[in-house]
């Protein structure tokens, strides 16, 4: 099992839409109104969810689908305003797995930890310093990229790179604070293992000796040889 339920996924495109991306915003209105209204029942869910983790040390499952399905489709939702993909997002929380941002969030553990679920209002104060960085972060790497897409055509990698590191923080905080996830929040998700370099190679050979040649008259050595 993982340490955390939480990973988050890109993908990169370089080629971009400059017409779509020009007006980010105004596509988006349909999923502000729908995220608006879904925050405001996920903020009673947590409510209810943060005495039951209290008292019982368990997510009530419907509650754990409700809030997760919320921060996949939130994920989607920043994914386009931050503009990672061009991909309209989904109007829904489902896990899937075709659009090119999401968020992937596994079952429920069987307990929590009540101390940490208890503390958690605490517990969030350097996660929201972290988090208020981070989303500059995102946020001024959209804005340089929404300049370079309409432009040019095309999303620089670093921007892509940036705009993914500050977002993916950002999802996670807000997984820690809606008590989905009880491990802190890392900054950058696990670090690509290393691959092996190529093992020693055989041993060199011993340096040659260099030695006198004979005399021809007495075929015995010379002395040393002197540069």
């Amino acid at each position: 099992m993982s340490i955390t339920p939480l990973s988050f996924e890109t993908g990169y495109v370089e080629r971009r839409s400059r017409l779509t991306t020009f007006f980010r915003l105004i596509l988006a209105i349909p999923h502000f109104v729908l995220a608006w209204a879904w925050g405001i029942a996920i903020y009673f869910v947590v409510i209810v969810a943060w005495f039951a983790l209290l008292f019982t040390g368990g997510w009530p499952r419907g509650l754990y689908d409700f809030t997760a399905s919320y921060m996949r489709y939130m994920t989607y939702l920043y994914g386009y305003l931050a503009l990672l993909t061009d991909d309209y997002p989904p109007f829904g929380g489902g896990a899937d797995e075709r659009y090119p941002v999401r968020l992937n969030i596994g079952e429920p553990k069987p307990r929590y930890d009540r101390l940490k679920v208890g503390l958690r209002l605490f517990l969030l104060i350097p996660v929201v310093i972290i988090l208020f960085a981070m989303s500059l972060v995102w946020q001024i790497g959209a804005l340089i990229a929404w300049f370079a897409i309409v432009i040019l055509g095309k999303q620089p990698r670093g921007l892509q790179d940036m705009i993914a590191l500050g977002l993916s923080y950002q999802q996670r905080a807000y997984a820690y604070a809606l008590l989905v996830d009880e491990q802190f929040p890392p900054i950058t998700g696990p670090d690509p293992a290393l691959s092996a370099g190529p093992g020693p190679g055989p041993p060199l050979p011993p340096p040659a000796t260099e030695t006198a040649p004979e005399n021809p008259a007495t075929g015995a050595p010379h002395g040393p040889v002197t540069g």
